[in-house]
């Protein structure tokens, strides 16, 4: 099978890494030129993931059309802000034999839309082609390095998700699948804000009793909202669900938790977000989690604090006090 991934950055490339592993012939598009150029010249990118070497198996290209060109399957691996303009250049060129699997964890500015909602709406007016989402606890860095992973692969065709199932596992890569692509796209959105509020919890040098309390009271507000869209409860019980959480809450590699971390130490969002040039999904997810939450008039108090002190200049410890006092309640 020929494959094509989408998005030059920390995540597209290691799993375009993983999927030259495994000796699958693999197109990396790269937007950047740049980081095109010196994945051409040093088969690593040196910008996103330092330290890895792509196998021959891929190859990199800064024309999208010529990335996607005979590939019969298309990881997208891009921030939820530029997945609409991609689907729109994409969607030609597609076919209903074809299988295009999100990678990205966000919802779209305006619609709220999951990232496969999007597709529908893109792709509707050409060939649709099977989707698929893939989610779970993955940092980019520890999949190119081998770290036993574990990842859920969700679509409404379940022969369409054990077809990648099988194409992307092997012994240090395993996937599971699952129908419930609602709860799937939105544990993986909403996980995000949640990881904000950790880092902060880390920045007050809090113990784990306040982190296990974090990660426990967020998954209820991940699940309530996930069930009043149509999501299945034991999708968040699962990889892309409190798995997910676990690792985006607690591991130093993640980059909600890093603009949690720096909020809580006292540092502006504005020179936390020009300090990198990785993307923090939670921080515009905070917003549309926020307004989702809102329209379908679900209560989540952790995500509504974190839009608060992202938003609207609340002091994360007073968003604590508010989070702490607020009136007793049976779990």
């Amino acid at each position: 099978m020929k494959a094509s991934v989408i998005g030059g950055g920390s995540w597209g490339t290691a799993f375009s890494l993983h999927l030259g592993r495994l000796k699958i012939k693999t197109r990396l598009w790269i937007r950047e030129e740049e980081i095109f150029q010196e994945m051409q010249r040093s088969r690593q990118n040196k910008i996103f993931l330092p330290g890895f070497r792509l196998p021959p198996s891929v190859s990199f290209f800064h024309s999208l059309q010529g990335a996607i060109e005979s590939a019969e399957i298309i990881f997208v691996a891009i921030p939820s802000q530029f997945c609409r303009l991609i689907y729109s250049q994409i969607a030609p060129s597609l076919s209903t034999h074809q299988i295009v699997v999100s990678l990205t964890k966000g919802l779209e500015e305006g619609t709220l839309k999951r990232m496969s909602e999007v597709m529908k709406d893109v792709f509707g007016g050409h060939s649709v082609p099977h989707l698929v989402v893939l989610s779970g606890p993955s940092f980019a860095r520890e999949v190119a390095e081998s770290h036993p992973t574990a990842v859920v692969v969700a679509s409404r065709e379940l022969d369409i998700a054990r077809k990648v199932q099988h194409l992307v596992s092997n012994l240090s890569f395993r996937a599971y699948t699952s129908e419930d692509v609602i709860g799937v796209e939105l544990a993986g959105a909403l996980k995000n804000v949640i990881a904000v509020a950790a880092g902060i919890s880390d920045a007050f040098e809090f113990g784990y009793n306040s982190m296990a309390s974090l990660i426990t009271r967020g998954l209820v507000e991940i699940t309530r909202l996930g069930l009043k869209l149509g999501a299945k409860k034991e999708t968040f019980s699962g990889l892309a669900g409190v798995g997910d959480l676990i690792v985006t809450c607690t591991g130093k590699l993640s980059r909600n938790r890093f603009v949690g971390y720096e909020l809580g130490k006292g540092n502006s969002l504005q020179a936390i977000i020009s300090s990198t040039k990785m993307v923090a999904e939670g921080v515009r997810n905070a917003l549309f989690v926020h307004e989702l939450a809102k329209r379908e008039k679900v209560e989540i108090p952790i995500c509504e604090q974190v839009y608060q002190v992202l938003y609207e200049h609340k002091d994360p410890r007073t968003a604590l006090y508010d989070l702490m006092s607020r009136k007793l309640k049976n779990e």
